[in-house]
């Protein structure tokens, strides 16, 4: 009698309703453009230098196949971060490049093989998967960015804790809807960053760049990939499903709420913002966390939108038997294949 369950589930099924009689009052290109500048607002801009600083080469090392460099990047004033880039020996004179993005964890060192001291890593993959490997061995030229929140770049009130299971994203999140912006829009700034050093490499195809993204990574991917079309084709891998489905339904880190979102659009929508470029949506069978029921929801809703825009072929999925993992199987060279064309 006194649950308050009813209301809610009231508040979201008027809130859709809104958004059909929202969108069918607008052509397609006008509600585009303005979920587009809501998401610009929802997620906060941050101050940005009038280009990247000069990046600063920190290592390089041969890893047989493929060399691994270490830059240091800056693109919001007062702030510094590490890349890791890796070029495959092998390549045409301009190759596609990917930016890889990771998800909770101990930074990009996880998804490019190595330990959180930054030794290599021979032990089996964990849930990244080592993914920033997997693509330059498709002969991409892959940057992985270390995301602000995790491993080295966590606060220095939360340095000395395991990066493998904390980060500063509470923090760091809260502190910053206090001043009415949010992580997710520090976050994209700088890999947005991270993407014109990319593009100005002399080995990349500025038409020819990708992103992949796990988990919270996937996130910023689309939100990424929603604001710069020069991302040609996109990997989400552990997180597309619908608001309702994940992050209303399970318990979930702080920095995957963004005030106001769902008052214009349920998930499937805002992800398809990316369309008609090339989307892969990757799901497991028994993910905890971002279950395999709205990740099908999702599909089934990405599917209609590529469809509607005459662009079915751009859009691919696949669900494996897993929890909340990257597996890769049809992923990675969809991307490579995509990119390639």
């Amino acid at each position: 009698m006194w649950t308050p369950d009813g209301f809610f589930e009231q508040i979201y099924e008027e809130t859709i309703a809104r958004h059909r009689e929202t969108a069918g009052g607008h052509s397609k290109e006008e509600r585009r453009r303005q979920l587009r500048e809501t998401l610009r607002t929802a997620i906060g801009t941050f101050a940005k230098a009038d280009s990247v600083n000069e990046p600063e080469l920190l290592e390089r090392v041969d890893c047989g196949d493929y060399v691994r460099e270490r830059v240091r990047l800056s693109v919001v004033p007062g702030l510094s971060f590490a890349a890791y880039v890796l070029v495959p020996k092998t390549r045409s004179a301009r190759c596609p490049a990917v930016l890889a993005i990771h998800g909770h964890g101990y930074g990009s060192r996880e998804i490019v093989g190595l330990q959180p001291d930054g030794t290599p890593d021979t032990e089996p993959p964990g849930i990244h998967q080592h993914f920033a490997v997997q693509l330059v061995k498709r002969g991409l030229v892959v940057i992985a960015p270390d995301v602000i929140g995790f491993g080295e770049r966590m606060l220095h009130t939360d340095q000395g804790k395991d990066p493998r299971r904390n980060s500063s994203c509470y923090t760091m999140a809260t502190h910053l809807l206090l001043y009415g912006k949010t992580l997710t829009g520090l976050r994209t700034a700088e890999l947005l960053g991270a993407l014109d050093y990319l593009a100005g490499r002399e080995e990349i195809d500025p038409t020819r760049i990708g992103a992949m993204g796990f988990s919270g990574g996937a996130l910023l991917s689309w939100a990424c990939a929603s604001l710069d079309e020069r991302i040609r084709a996109t990997v989400l891998t552990g997180f597309p499903g619908t608001f309702k489905g994940t992050i209303m339904e399970v318990y979930h880190c702080v920095d995957n709420y963004t005030p106001g979102l769902l008052a214009h659009a349920e998930l499937p929508e805002w992800i398809g913002l990316i369309a008609p470029r090339a989307l892969f949506v990757e799901s497991a069978t028994d993910d905890p966390i971002f279950p395999s029921q709205s990740a099908q929801a999702a599909i089934h809703s990405f599917r209609r939108q590529y469809e509607e825009e005459g662009a079915a072929d751009r859009f691919a999925s696949d669900t494996f038997e897993g929890v909340h993992e990257i597996s890769g199987r049809k992923a990675y060279d969809w991307l490579a294949g995509t990119l390639s064309r």
